[in-house]
Order: C-alpha cells, then structure tokens, then sequence
C-alpha cells in the first residue's frame, strides 16, 4: 500500500480529531497522564463514536480515491520491500506509531486505564492499517504487502514498549519534507501540487528518530531539546527502478538513487510548558513535525554535507 495513504489519514486525525487529552494536561510531554478513578462514559461514547465515524469517513475517502476504478480479485501478495528506497515503509512506521498515539490519548480522556489504554489504543494503528492491506489484497490495482505489515506492526510496537517500560514518549517519530526537482518530471506520480507532493514525493521526505536526552538523565539538556537521526532518498523517478528518457512528452535525465543519513537537533514540542489548553492541543497535534535545525548529512556515497538550515 502506497505510504501516501496512511499518512493521509493520520494526518488528517491528529489535525482534525482531537488528542482531548491536551485539555486536561496541557503542556506536558506526550502520555504522562495520572491514571483517573473510572471510564468517563459520555467521553467514551464520543470517543468510540467519533473514532468510528473517522474510520468509516477515511474508508469511504480510500475507496473512491484509489479502488473504485480498480475491479476486484482474488486476494493476493504484492512484494514492494524495495520500492523507494523503502521511504514508504519509513511511513507506515509513522503512521501507525501516531494513528497508536492518537489511539492511546483518546481512551486516557476516557477514563481508561493506562495500561488497557497502552494495548487498545496503541496497537489500533496495526489494526486499522492491517484492514486496508485487505483491501489492498483484494484490488487487482494493488496488492496486500507483507513489508508494509511489518512496518505498521513495528510502529505500533515502538508507542506501546515506551508507555509500558516509561509511560511516555521518550523517543519520538518526526517527519519533514521539502520540495524538489523530481516531481516535475512525474507529476502523476510524485505529485501535481504542494500538497500532493508533501505526502508523495518521497525524494523530499525525511523521516527522523527523535531522542529526548533530558528524560534519560542528560539534565544538562532543556527538556524540550530533543537529539534527532534522521533517514531520506533522492533521485527517485520511479518505484522499484527510475525512469529516464522521454515519459509522457517529458524528458527525465538519468539520475542515481541515493540513500540519506542525517545528524541534528530537534523541539520536542510536547515537552514544552504552557498553562494554555489550547496552545497545549496545538503543540500536540503538531508534534509530529521536525522542527528545521542545522544539520550534517551523510550519503550512500559518503559524502558529506553540512546543511546551515535543513527542513
């Protein structure tokens, strides 16, 4: 399953569907809360009715966008490990670590225990994306994806060990994107506008592994500095393999698919303290974005660079 797809979604839940818990707690790190006397059951029914209707919205959005125009088949097993560099499976890790994320925040804002709240919630992101690989086993335009599994699966693993050993996120998932060259010469599938290719240009995608070092002891850091490696790929044209020469009346040189490696810093923008209920669920559900930060970068070629600002 193309990653664009599950970034979508999460996307659009943590933009869109609340992560309550900020009203409670604003300004504290992500998934620090006391445990509460019992289920909240008003805000449990909103929780599963509202979690319900945005499972059920994005399905309907999935269909019409990507399985309408695709007839269906017998299920089956499409092997895309090595496409992009694995960029899209670098996705899928995000997603279902924040769709787990969201999962968690909701039920905690429920009344919901930690412990049940960890497992129920946090492992939804491989449970939910693991339905749209079905669906994918089923499209003749596609095909369900043993790799993408994995990646949902060790996303979800990543959220639920750090609540269950820490009761919190001490080691983030950041994502950061900056446009580039290649779009231009494969809009349909790279992107035909900014925002598509936010989401599809996966030459201008960075995914990051942020460390909190002041929550392993390092007090000699501000608690919201977060340490930051962070992986990327350019010169793709194409999925497995690129594309060059003349393509859809676009002339596409020849370039070498390149493997990204990055050392920076990073705001770990839950960690930051403000007594504002509505700044709180703003960082919150921004959270999952890098912050631009000087940067060295060190290629498949070992090359290195050193970037002023990277974004």
């Amino acid at each position: 399953m193309p990653a664009i797809r599950s970034i979508l979604i999460v996307l659009f839940a943590l933009i869109l569907f609340p992560v309550m818990a900020a009203e409670d707690n604003a300004g504290s790190p992500i998934t620090t809360q006391s445990d509460t006397s019992g289920v909240i059951k008003p805000r449990l029914w909103a929780v599963v009715s509202g979690g319900s209707v945005l499972v059920a919205g994005t399905m309907g959005g999935l269909y019409y966008a990507w399985y309408k125009d695709h007839p269906l088949t017998s299920f089956h097993f499409h092997d895309d490990l090595h496409d992009w560099l694995q960029m899209d499976k670098a996705g899928h890790l995000v997603s279902s670590y924040y769709i787990g994320l969201l999962g968690y925040e909701s039920l905690r804002w429920a009344g919901v225990d930690n412990t049940t709240a960890t497992w129920l919630g946090g492992t939804f992101g491989t449970v939910y994306l693991a339905t749209i690989e079905i669906l994918d086993g089923f499209s003749a335009g596609w095909g369900a994806s043993l790799s993408d599994v994995a990646a949902n699966t060790l996303g979800s693993a990543m959220f639920v060990s750090q609540q269950l050993l820490w009761n919190e996120q001490r080691v983030l998932l950041k994502y950061s994107y900056w446009p580039t060259k290649f779009a231009d010469y494969r809009p349909d599938v790279l992107g035909s506008n900014h925002l598509e290719r936010m989401f599809k240009d996966y030459n201008g995608i960075t995914v990051w592994l942020s460390v909190n070092p002041h929550s392993f002891g390092a007090n000699q850091f501000p608690k919201w500095l977060n340490l930051s490696v962070g992986y990327g790929a350019t010169g793709m044209t194409g999925g497995s393999e690129n594309i060059s020469g003349y393509h859809n009346g676009i002339y596409i040189p020849e370039y070498e698919r390149t493997r990204r490696y990055f050392l920076s810093f990073d705001i770990d923008l839950t960690r930051i303290e403000t007594r504002n209920s509505s700044l709180g669920l703003l960082l919150k559900a921004f959270g999952f974005i890098r912050i631009p930060f000087p940067a060295i970068e060190l290629d498949a070629n070992k090359k290195f660079r050193f970037h002023p600002l990277y974004l």
